[in-house]
Protein backbone atom coordinates (compact mmCIF):
# COMPACT_ATOMS: atom_id res chain seq x y z
CA UNK A 1 0.00 0.00 0.00
CA UNK A 2 1.40 3.38 -0.99
CA UNK A 3 1.79 6.15 1.60
CA UNK A 4 -0.89 8.84 1.51
CA UNK A 5 -0.16 12.00 -0.46
CA UNK A 6 0.83 14.68 2.06
CA UNK A 7 -0.85 17.98 1.24
CA UNK A 8 1.28 20.93 2.33
CA UNK A 9 -0.30 23.77 4.28
CA UNK A 10 1.31 26.40 2.08
CA UNK A 11 -0.55 28.11 -0.72
CA UNK A 12 -3.88 27.18 0.83
CA UNK A 13 -7.00 28.83 -0.51
CA UNK A 14 -10.49 28.44 0.81
CA UNK A 15 -11.65 27.59 -2.70
CA UNK A 16 -9.68 24.33 -2.71
CA UNK A 17 -12.44 21.75 -2.09
CA UNK A 18 -9.89 19.05 -1.28
CA UNK A 19 -9.20 20.62 2.10
CA UNK A 20 -12.82 20.90 3.20
CA UNK A 21 -13.45 17.28 2.21
CA UNK A 22 -10.27 16.09 3.89
CA UNK A 23 -11.00 17.93 7.16
CA UNK A 24 -14.66 16.91 7.26
CA UNK A 25 -14.38 13.27 6.20
CA UNK A 26 -10.82 12.23 6.96
CA UNK A 27 -9.69 9.99 9.79
CA UNK A 28 -8.27 12.06 12.64
CA UNK A 29 -5.17 10.78 14.41
CA UNK A 30 -4.00 12.70 17.48
CA UNK A 31 -0.24 13.28 17.44
CA UNK A 32 0.14 15.60 20.43
CA UNK A 33 -1.25 18.48 22.44
CA UNK A 34 -0.54 22.18 21.89
CA UNK A 35 0.30 23.04 25.49
CA UNK A 36 0.27 26.84 25.31
CA UNK A 37 -3.37 26.92 24.17
CA UNK A 38 -5.95 28.14 26.70
CA UNK A 39 -8.40 25.40 25.65
CA UNK A 40 -7.67 21.82 24.64
CA UNK A 41 -6.01 21.99 21.24
CA UNK A 42 -4.68 18.79 19.68
CA UNK A 43 -2.18 18.53 16.86
CA UNK A 44 -3.43 15.85 14.48
CA UNK A 45 -3.15 14.39 11.05
CA UNK A 46 -6.22 13.81 8.92
CA UNK A 47 -6.24 11.25 6.11
CA UNK A 48 -8.83 10.48 3.45
CA UNK A 49 -8.86 8.98 -0.02
CA UNK A 50 -5.08 8.73 -0.25
CA UNK A 51 -4.41 12.24 1.01
CA UNK A 52 -3.15 13.48 4.35
CA UNK A 53 -2.59 16.86 6.03
CA UNK A 54 -1.76 18.25 9.45
CA UNK A 55 -4.55 19.95 11.39
CA UNK A 56 -5.67 21.26 14.76
CA UNK A 57 -8.61 19.63 16.52
CA UNK A 58 -10.29 21.49 19.39
CA UNK A 59 -13.00 19.35 21.01
CA UNK A 60 -15.94 21.11 22.62
CA UNK A 61 -15.34 18.94 25.70
CA UNK A 62 -12.00 20.66 26.21
CA UNK A 63 -13.33 24.23 26.24
CA UNK A 64 -12.97 26.24 29.43
CA UNK A 65 -16.17 28.03 30.52
CA UNK A 66 -16.20 31.80 29.94
CA UNK A 67 -18.46 34.26 31.74
CA UNK A 68 -19.36 36.19 28.58
CA UNK A 69 -19.77 33.33 26.08
CA UNK A 70 -22.20 30.41 26.37
CA UNK A 71 -20.54 27.12 27.30
CA UNK A 72 -19.70 24.77 24.47
CA UNK A 73 -19.93 27.32 21.65
CA UNK A 74 -16.31 28.23 20.90
CA UNK A 75 -15.80 25.60 18.21
CA UNK A 76 -18.85 26.83 16.30
CA UNK A 77 -17.54 30.39 16.49
CA UNK A 78 -14.22 29.28 14.99
CA UNK A 79 -16.11 27.78 12.05
CA UNK A 80 -18.31 30.87 11.74
CA UNK A 81 -15.21 33.09 11.53
CA UNK A 82 -13.90 30.92 8.70
CA UNK A 83 -17.21 31.18 6.86
CA UNK A 84 -17.20 35.00 7.09
CA UNK A 85 -13.57 35.08 5.96
CA UNK A 86 -14.49 32.84 3.07
CA UNK A 87 -17.33 35.17 2.11
CA UNK A 88 -14.94 38.15 1.97
CA UNK A 89 -12.75 36.40 -0.58
CA UNK A 90 -9.66 37.44 1.39
CA UNK A 91 -8.84 33.92 2.56
CA UNK A 92 -7.64 35.04 6.00
CA UNK A 93 -8.71 32.03 8.10
CA UNK A 94 -7.47 28.49 7.37
CA UNK A 95 -10.12 26.01 6.23
CA UNK A 96 -12.14 25.04 9.31
CA UNK A 97 -14.99 22.56 9.83
CA UNK A 98 -17.15 21.27 12.67
CA UNK A 99 -16.98 17.49 13.01
CA UNK A 100 -16.83 14.50 15.30
CA UNK A 101 -13.41 13.43 16.49
CA UNK A 102 -11.73 11.12 19.01
CA UNK A 103 -12.99 13.28 21.90
CA UNK A 104 -16.37 14.25 20.53
CA UNK A 105 -17.56 17.14 18.40
CA UNK A 106 -15.10 19.93 17.82
CA UNK A 107 -13.58 22.20 15.27
CA UNK A 108 -10.92 20.92 12.88
CA UNK A 109 -8.66 23.46 11.15
CA UNK A 110 -5.86 23.02 8.64
CA UNK A 111 -2.43 23.45 10.25
CA UNK A 112 -0.49 26.43 8.90
CA UNK A 113 3.30 26.53 8.95
CA UNK A 114 4.30 30.09 9.81
CA UNK A 115 7.43 31.74 8.44
CA UNK A 116 9.47 32.61 11.56
CA UNK A 117 11.44 35.35 9.85
CA UNK A 118 8.36 37.47 9.18
CA UNK A 119 8.14 40.46 11.53
CA UNK A 120 4.68 41.94 12.01
CA UNK A 121 4.97 43.28 15.58
CA UNK A 122 7.76 45.06 17.41
CA UNK A 123 8.64 47.07 20.51
CA UNK A 124 10.67 50.18 19.70
CA UNK A 125 12.37 52.79 21.85
CA UNK A 126 10.70 55.75 20.18
CA UNK A 127 7.75 58.10 20.46
CA UNK A 128 6.56 57.62 16.89
CA UNK A 129 6.66 54.64 14.55
CA UNK A 130 9.09 54.55 11.65
CA UNK A 131 7.82 54.45 8.05
CA UNK A 132 6.21 51.12 7.32
CA UNK A 133 4.91 50.71 10.87
CA UNK A 134 1.78 51.69 12.77
CA UNK A 135 1.56 52.59 16.46
CA UNK A 136 -0.56 50.48 18.81
CA UNK A 137 0.37 52.10 22.11
CA UNK A 138 2.98 52.21 24.83
CA UNK A 139 3.80 49.14 26.90
CA UNK A 140 5.70 48.74 30.16
CA UNK A 141 8.92 46.81 29.63
CA UNK A 142 10.22 46.78 33.22
CA UNK A 143 12.13 49.02 35.59
CA UNK A 144 9.74 51.90 34.94
CA UNK A 145 10.54 51.94 31.22
CA UNK A 146 8.05 51.98 28.37
CA UNK A 147 8.37 51.14 24.71
CA UNK A 148 6.17 51.78 21.73
CA UNK A 149 4.32 48.71 20.48
CA UNK A 150 3.93 48.80 16.70
CA UNK A 151 2.60 46.60 13.93
CA UNK A 152 3.54 46.51 10.26
CA UNK A 153 1.69 48.82 7.88
CA UNK A 154 0.69 45.78 5.86
CA UNK A 155 -2.39 45.44 3.66
CA UNK A 156 -2.85 41.86 4.85
CA UNK A 157 -3.10 43.06 8.46
CA UNK A 158 -5.45 45.83 7.38
CA UNK A 159 -7.80 43.30 5.84
CA UNK A 160 -7.63 41.24 9.01
CA UNK A 161 -8.49 44.34 11.05
CA UNK A 162 -11.66 44.72 8.98
CA UNK A 163 -12.56 41.06 9.41
CA UNK A 164 -12.03 41.34 13.17
CA UNK A 165 -14.36 44.34 13.30
CA UNK A 166 -17.04 42.35 11.47
CA UNK A 167 -16.79 39.22 13.64
CA UNK A 168 -16.20 41.24 16.85
CA UNK A 169 -12.97 39.45 17.71
CA UNK A 170 -12.20 39.76 21.42
CA UNK A 171 -8.73 38.23 21.24
CA UNK A 172 -6.52 39.25 18.30
CA UNK A 173 -3.05 38.58 19.71
CA UNK A 174 0.28 38.55 17.98
CA UNK A 175 0.53 34.77 18.32
CA UNK A 176 -2.68 34.47 16.31
CA UNK A 177 -1.01 35.93 13.20
CA UNK A 178 0.55 33.35 10.87
CA UNK A 179 2.47 34.74 7.89
CA UNK A 180 3.63 32.05 5.49
CA UNK A 181 6.66 31.68 3.26
CA UNK A 182 4.54 32.24 0.14
CA UNK A 183 3.40 35.68 1.32
CA UNK A 184 0.00 34.83 2.73
CA UNK A 185 -1.25 35.77 6.17
CA UNK A 186 -3.70 33.77 8.26
CA UNK A 187 -5.45 34.56 11.51
CA UNK A 188 -6.31 31.78 13.94
CA UNK A 189 -8.04 31.28 17.33
CA UNK A 190 -11.47 32.78 16.76
CA UNK A 191 -13.38 31.17 19.61
CA UNK A 192 -14.33 34.46 21.29
CA UNK A 193 -16.13 36.16 18.42
CA UNK A 194 -19.65 37.17 17.37
CA UNK A 195 -20.76 38.45 20.79
CA UNK A 196 -23.72 40.81 20.60
CA UNK A 197 -21.86 43.34 22.79
CA UNK A 198 -18.85 45.27 21.54
CA UNK A 199 -15.89 43.10 22.57
CA UNK A 200 -13.29 44.11 19.99
CA UNK A 201 -9.82 43.61 21.47
CA UNK A 202 -6.93 43.62 19.06
CA UNK A 203 -3.35 44.61 18.41
CA UNK A 204 -4.37 45.96 15.00
CA UNK A 205 -5.42 49.48 16.01
CA UNK A 206 -2.95 51.19 13.67
CA UNK A 207 -5.70 52.33 11.29
CA UNK A 208 -8.25 53.29 13.96
CA UNK A 209 -10.44 56.12 12.74
CA UNK A 210 -8.94 56.17 9.26
CA UNK A 211 -11.05 55.76 6.11
CA UNK A 212 -11.60 52.22 4.90
CA UNK A 213 -9.94 51.29 1.62
CA UNK A 214 -12.10 51.05 -1.48
CA UNK A 215 -11.43 47.31 -1.50
CA UNK A 216 -12.73 46.99 2.07
CA UNK A 217 -15.87 48.95 1.24
CA UNK A 218 -16.59 46.66 -1.71
CA UNK A 219 -16.04 43.57 0.47
CA UNK A 220 -18.34 44.94 3.17
CA UNK A 221 -21.04 45.63 0.59
CA UNK A 222 -20.76 42.03 -0.52
CA UNK A 223 -21.08 40.86 3.08
CA UNK A 224 -24.09 43.09 3.56
CA UNK A 225 -25.85 41.36 0.70
CA UNK A 226 -24.83 37.90 1.90
CA UNK A 227 -26.16 38.74 5.38
CA UNK A 228 -29.64 39.76 4.26
CA UNK A 229 -32.46 37.73 5.79
CA UNK A 230 -32.45 35.30 2.86
CA UNK A 231 -28.73 35.62 2.17
CA UNK A 232 -26.43 32.59 1.93
CA UNK A 233 -24.13 33.70 4.75
CA UNK A 234 -27.10 34.23 7.06
CA UNK A 235 -28.17 30.64 6.53
CA UNK A 236 -24.65 29.36 7.15
CA UNK A 237 -24.12 31.38 10.33
CA UNK A 238 -27.56 30.50 11.69
CA UNK A 239 -26.36 26.93 12.19
CA UNK A 240 -23.32 28.11 14.16
CA UNK A 241 -24.27 31.14 16.28
CA UNK A 242 -27.52 32.61 17.63
CA UNK A 243 -29.97 34.66 15.61
CA UNK A 244 -29.16 37.66 17.79
CA UNK A 245 -25.45 37.23 16.99
CA UNK A 246 -26.18 37.01 13.26
CA UNK A 247 -28.22 40.23 13.53
CA UNK A 248 -25.37 41.90 15.45
CA UNK A 249 -22.93 40.88 12.71
CA UNK A 250 -25.25 42.38 10.11
CA UNK A 251 -25.42 45.58 12.19
CA UNK A 252 -21.63 45.81 12.50
CA UNK A 253 -21.24 45.58 8.72
CA UNK A 254 -23.85 48.30 8.26
CA UNK A 255 -22.13 50.53 10.84
CA UNK A 256 -18.76 50.13 9.13
CA UNK A 257 -20.27 51.08 5.79
CA UNK A 258 -22.10 54.04 7.30
CA UNK A 259 -18.99 55.44 8.99
CA UNK A 260 -16.62 54.48 6.17
CA UNK A 261 -13.85 54.19 8.73
CA UNK A 262 -11.98 51.67 10.78
CA UNK A 263 -13.45 51.44 14.30
CA UNK A 264 -11.79 53.05 17.30
CA UNK A 265 -11.55 51.68 20.84
CA UNK A 266 -14.87 52.17 22.62
CA UNK A 267 -13.40 52.80 26.05
CA UNK A 268 -15.98 50.38 27.49
CA UNK A 269 -13.73 47.32 27.16
CA UNK A 270 -9.96 46.81 27.27
CA UNK A 271 -8.79 47.60 23.74
CA UNK A 272 -5.72 45.33 23.70
CA UNK A 273 -5.77 41.65 24.71
CA UNK A 274 -3.50 40.49 27.49
CA UNK A 275 -0.99 39.05 27.16
CA UNK A 276 -0.60 40.68 23.73
CA UNK A 277 1.27 37.71 22.24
Amino acid sequence: MSAPERIPSRGVTTTDPVFAELLARGELTVRGRIRDASNAALYCTVAHDGREAACVYKPVAGERPLWDFPDGTLAQREVAAYEVSRATGWDLVPPTVLREGPYGEGMCQLWIEAAPESELLALVDAQEPEPGWRAIGFAEVGEGRTALLVHADDERLRRLAVLDAVINNADRKGGHLLPTADGRLYGIDHGVTFNTENKLRTLLWGWAGEPLTGEAVDVLKGLQGALEASGPLTATLAALVTSAEVAATRARVAALLESGRHPEPSGEWPAIPWPPV
